[in-house]
Protein backbone atom coordinates (compact mmCIF):
# COMPACT_ATOMS: atom_id res chain seq x y z
CA UNK A 1 0.00 0.00 0.00
CA UNK A 2 1.34 3.53 -0.63
CA UNK A 3 0.40 7.15 -1.49
CA UNK A 4 0.69 9.03 -4.83
CA UNK A 5 2.23 12.16 -5.06
CA UNK A 6 1.19 13.68 -8.08
CA UNK A 7 3.94 16.01 -8.63
CA UNK A 8 3.46 18.32 -12.19
CA UNK A 9 6.40 20.62 -11.88
CA UNK A 10 8.76 18.11 -11.46
CA UNK A 11 6.96 15.09 -13.61
CA UNK A 12 7.04 12.86 -11.45
CA UNK A 13 4.25 10.71 -10.02
CA UNK A 14 6.12 9.40 -6.65
CA UNK A 15 4.76 6.49 -4.38
CA UNK A 16 5.30 6.42 -1.10
CA UNK A 17 5.26 3.46 1.09
CA UNK A 18 6.96 2.73 4.24
CA UNK A 19 6.94 -0.62 6.33
CA UNK A 20 7.43 -1.22 9.55
CA UNK A 21 8.80 -4.33 10.92
CA UNK A 22 8.23 -6.41 13.69
CA UNK A 23 9.24 -10.29 14.88
CA UNK A 24 12.13 -12.02 16.32
CA UNK A 25 13.96 -12.00 13.12
CA UNK A 26 13.42 -8.28 12.40
CA UNK A 27 16.21 -5.96 13.05
CA UNK A 28 17.22 -2.13 12.01
CA UNK A 29 19.73 -3.47 9.70
CA UNK A 30 17.13 -6.16 7.78
CA UNK A 31 14.79 -3.23 7.82
CA UNK A 32 16.76 -0.96 5.72
CA UNK A 33 17.84 -3.89 3.62
CA UNK A 34 14.23 -4.92 3.02
CA UNK A 35 13.30 -0.89 2.12
CA UNK A 36 16.33 -0.28 -0.54
CA UNK A 37 16.10 -3.99 -2.28
CA UNK A 38 11.86 -2.55 -2.85
CA UNK A 39 12.87 0.15 -3.54
CA UNK A 40 16.07 -0.85 -5.54
CA UNK A 41 13.47 -3.52 -8.00
CA UNK A 42 10.55 -1.41 -8.71
CA UNK A 43 13.06 1.60 -9.41
CA UNK A 44 15.12 -0.30 -11.78
CA UNK A 45 12.93 0.12 -15.22
CA UNK A 46 13.22 3.59 -14.91
CA UNK A 47 9.22 3.67 -15.63
CA UNK A 48 7.56 6.25 -17.23
CA UNK A 49 3.63 6.44 -17.76
CA UNK A 50 0.95 8.57 -19.65
CA UNK A 51 -0.97 10.89 -17.17
CA UNK A 52 -3.28 13.42 -17.89
CA UNK A 53 -1.65 13.80 -21.55
CA UNK A 54 1.97 14.05 -20.31
CA UNK A 55 4.88 11.69 -20.04
CA UNK A 56 5.33 11.20 -16.03
CA UNK A 57 8.49 9.33 -14.16
CA UNK A 58 7.31 6.73 -12.01
CA UNK A 59 9.14 6.82 -8.44
CA UNK A 60 9.30 4.41 -5.26
CA UNK A 61 10.25 5.95 -2.19
CA UNK A 62 10.60 3.16 0.48
CA UNK A 63 11.36 3.48 3.72
CA UNK A 64 11.84 0.67 6.19
CA UNK A 65 11.41 0.88 10.14
CA UNK A 66 12.01 -1.49 12.73
CA UNK A 67 9.32 -1.53 15.52
CA UNK A 68 9.84 -4.25 17.65
CA UNK A 69 7.72 -3.40 20.54
CA UNK A 70 4.46 -2.95 18.15
CA UNK A 71 1.01 -2.95 19.29
CA UNK A 72 -1.88 -4.80 17.59
CA UNK A 73 -4.02 -1.79 18.09
CA UNK A 74 -1.31 0.47 16.61
CA UNK A 75 -1.88 -1.39 13.05
CA UNK A 76 -6.02 -1.73 13.38
CA UNK A 77 -6.37 1.92 13.95
CA UNK A 78 -4.23 2.78 11.09
CA UNK A 79 -5.30 5.44 9.05
CA UNK A 80 -1.70 6.40 6.97
CA UNK A 81 -2.11 4.86 3.39
CA UNK A 82 1.99 4.78 3.41
CA UNK A 83 2.41 2.70 6.57
CA UNK A 84 2.51 -1.27 5.60
CA UNK A 85 3.22 -3.71 8.74
CA UNK A 86 5.02 -7.02 8.13
CA UNK A 87 6.26 -9.62 10.69
CA UNK A 88 9.70 -11.53 10.22
CA UNK A 89 10.19 -14.72 11.60
CA UNK A 90 12.37 -17.64 10.49
CA UNK A 91 9.71 -20.02 10.41
CA UNK A 92 6.28 -19.16 9.16
CA UNK A 93 2.81 -20.96 7.88
CA UNK A 94 3.51 -23.45 4.92
CA UNK A 95 7.30 -22.53 5.03
CA UNK A 96 6.35 -19.42 2.91
CA UNK A 97 6.07 -15.05 3.02
CA UNK A 98 2.49 -13.87 2.00
CA UNK A 99 0.52 -10.69 2.25
CA UNK A 100 -3.06 -10.72 3.91
CA UNK A 101 -4.55 -10.25 0.51
CA UNK A 102 -4.79 -8.02 -2.93
CA UNK A 103 -4.99 -4.60 -1.89
CA UNK A 104 -3.56 -4.99 1.52
CA UNK A 105 -1.05 -2.89 3.97
CA UNK A 106 -0.27 -5.75 6.13
CA UNK A 107 1.77 -9.84 5.79
CA UNK A 108 4.07 -12.35 7.29
CA UNK A 109 7.98 -12.46 6.29
CA UNK A 110 10.09 -15.33 6.24
CA UNK A 111 13.26 -14.98 6.96
CA UNK A 112 15.38 -17.01 4.71
CA UNK A 113 12.89 -15.43 1.81
CA UNK A 114 14.05 -12.17 2.13
CA UNK A 115 17.50 -13.09 2.13
CA UNK A 116 20.76 -12.11 -0.37
CA UNK A 117 18.72 -9.66 -2.23
CA UNK A 118 15.82 -11.97 -2.87
CA UNK A 119 12.59 -10.77 -4.68
CA UNK A 120 10.03 -12.13 -2.02
CA UNK A 121 9.84 -8.37 -0.91
CA UNK A 122 9.54 -6.78 -4.44
CA UNK A 123 6.84 -9.34 -5.18
CA UNK A 124 4.84 -9.32 -2.41
CA UNK A 125 4.90 -5.38 -2.38
CA UNK A 126 3.58 -5.87 -5.20
CA UNK A 127 0.72 -7.36 -4.65
CA UNK A 128 0.45 -4.53 -1.33
CA UNK A 129 -0.17 -2.34 -4.42
CA UNK A 130 -3.01 -4.52 -6.19
CA UNK A 131 -0.91 -6.70 -8.25
CA UNK A 132 -1.97 -10.35 -9.12
CA UNK A 133 -0.06 -13.43 -10.16
CA UNK A 134 -0.60 -13.05 -13.87
CA UNK A 135 -3.22 -15.36 -15.17
CA UNK A 136 -0.64 -17.91 -17.24
CA UNK A 137 2.22 -19.21 -15.85
CA UNK A 138 3.85 -21.30 -18.43
CA UNK A 139 5.87 -18.46 -20.33
CA UNK A 140 8.28 -20.59 -22.39
CA UNK A 141 9.38 -18.19 -25.13
CA UNK A 142 8.67 -15.18 -23.37
CA UNK A 143 12.13 -14.25 -21.52
CA UNK A 144 12.37 -12.53 -18.59
CA UNK A 145 10.13 -13.09 -16.20
CA UNK A 146 8.08 -10.16 -14.39
CA UNK A 147 7.71 -9.88 -10.88
CA UNK A 148 4.58 -11.15 -10.23
CA UNK A 149 5.32 -14.83 -11.46
CA UNK A 150 4.94 -17.03 -8.88
CA UNK A 151 7.17 -19.97 -7.55
CA UNK A 152 6.37 -22.91 -9.78
CA UNK A 153 6.18 -20.50 -13.16
CA UNK A 154 7.56 -22.73 -15.94
CA UNK A 155 9.54 -20.18 -17.97
CA UNK A 156 12.96 -20.26 -20.54
CA UNK A 157 15.98 -22.46 -18.86
CA UNK A 158 18.30 -19.33 -17.98
CA UNK A 159 15.68 -18.83 -15.70
CA UNK A 160 15.16 -21.37 -13.94
CA UNK A 161 16.79 -22.86 -10.78
CA UNK A 162 18.85 -25.58 -12.83
CA UNK A 163 19.15 -24.09 -16.82
CA UNK A 164 19.59 -28.14 -17.68
CA UNK A 165 16.42 -29.13 -15.25
CA UNK A 166 13.47 -30.77 -17.43
CA UNK A 167 10.37 -28.20 -17.06
CA UNK A 168 8.44 -28.89 -13.76
CA UNK A 169 11.10 -31.68 -13.03
CA UNK A 170 13.13 -30.57 -9.71
CA UNK A 171 15.07 -27.64 -10.68
CA UNK A 172 12.56 -27.11 -13.73
CA UNK A 173 11.00 -24.00 -12.54
CA UNK A 174 11.32 -20.23 -12.14
CA UNK A 175 14.65 -19.19 -9.56
CA UNK A 176 12.84 -16.28 -7.79
CA UNK A 177 15.87 -14.12 -8.00
CA UNK A 178 16.01 -14.20 -11.15
CA UNK A 179 12.45 -12.10 -11.38
CA UNK A 180 12.48 -8.64 -12.45
CA UNK A 181 9.89 -5.46 -12.54
CA UNK A 182 9.49 -4.65 -15.92
CA UNK A 183 7.72 -1.56 -17.43
CA UNK A 184 4.82 -3.35 -18.00
CA UNK A 185 4.30 -4.32 -14.64
CA UNK A 186 3.92 -0.68 -14.22
CA UNK A 187 1.61 -0.24 -16.76
CA UNK A 188 -0.14 -2.98 -14.82
CA UNK A 189 -0.98 -0.64 -11.54
CA UNK A 190 -2.75 1.49 -14.03
CA UNK A 191 -2.05 4.88 -12.31
CA UNK A 192 -2.96 6.59 -15.48
CA UNK A 193 -6.41 6.16 -14.00
CA UNK A 194 -5.92 7.15 -10.37
CA UNK A 195 -7.63 10.01 -9.75
CA UNK A 196 -6.11 12.78 -7.24
CA UNK A 197 -7.89 14.87 -4.20
CA UNK A 198 -7.00 18.56 -4.41
CA UNK A 199 -3.45 17.76 -2.63
CA UNK A 200 -2.41 16.08 -5.53
CA UNK A 201 -2.25 12.69 -3.36
CA UNK A 202 -4.07 9.35 -3.42
CA UNK A 203 -4.10 5.96 -2.17
CA UNK A 204 -2.38 3.13 -4.28
CA UNK A 205 -3.60 -0.68 -2.03
CA UNK A 206 -6.06 -0.71 0.97
CA UNK A 207 -6.40 -1.34 4.72
CA UNK A 208 -6.08 -4.98 5.70
CA UNK A 209 -5.36 -4.10 9.32
CA UNK A 210 -4.06 -7.16 10.29
CA UNK A 211 -1.69 -8.08 13.60
CA UNK A 212 0.60 -11.43 13.28
CA UNK A 213 1.44 -13.25 16.09
CA UNK A 214 4.31 -15.62 15.41
CA UNK A 215 3.84 -19.00 13.80
CA UNK A 216 4.91 -21.82 15.89
CA UNK A 217 6.26 -24.95 14.10
CA UNK A 218 4.49 -28.14 15.27
CA UNK A 219 0.93 -25.85 16.67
Amino acid sequence: MGEVEFNQAAGKLIIRSVFYFYGDAASTELSDEIAADIAEHWNEPKARIVFRKDWFDVIFDIEGIYFPDILPETIWYNTNPRFNYFRIEEHSFNHISFVDGINCNTGYFKLDNLLNHSTTAAHEYGHTLGLDHPQFLDIRGKGQPGIMYPRGTVCDPAYQYDPAALPLQPGGTLNPYLRKVMQSDIDNLRLHKLSMNKNGTTVLGDFSSQYHDKFQPGN
